[in-house]
């Protein structure tokens, strides 16, 4: 998927997270081994920064052992 300036202003404008940020979290993702929960952790922290929502412990636990347990839904509509 190729996506211009274009798009990355309006998620910018919308999300005020910039361009480089947004592809320095793909690629961690893209290269990051979310089955290591030091990895994962990092991920969350790092979502967390970005959307100012505060995540608590015991909800990072939850998360990582979701996740760890490969029970997270593969495609976007099984999550709903």
């Amino acid at each position: 998927m190729n996506f211009d300036d274009k798009f990355f202003s309006k998620v910018e404008k919308k999300t005020k997270v910039n361009k480089d940020t947004i592809l320095s979290l793909a690629t961690k993702l893209q290269q990051g081994n979310l089955k290591d929960e030091e990895s994962l952790r990092e991920v969350i922290a790092t979502l967390s920064n970005l959307t100012g929502k505060k995540v608590s412990k015991e909800k990072e636990d939850k998360i990582v052992e979701t996740v760890l347990k490969g029970k997270v839904p593969k495609s976007v509509d099984k999550m709903f």
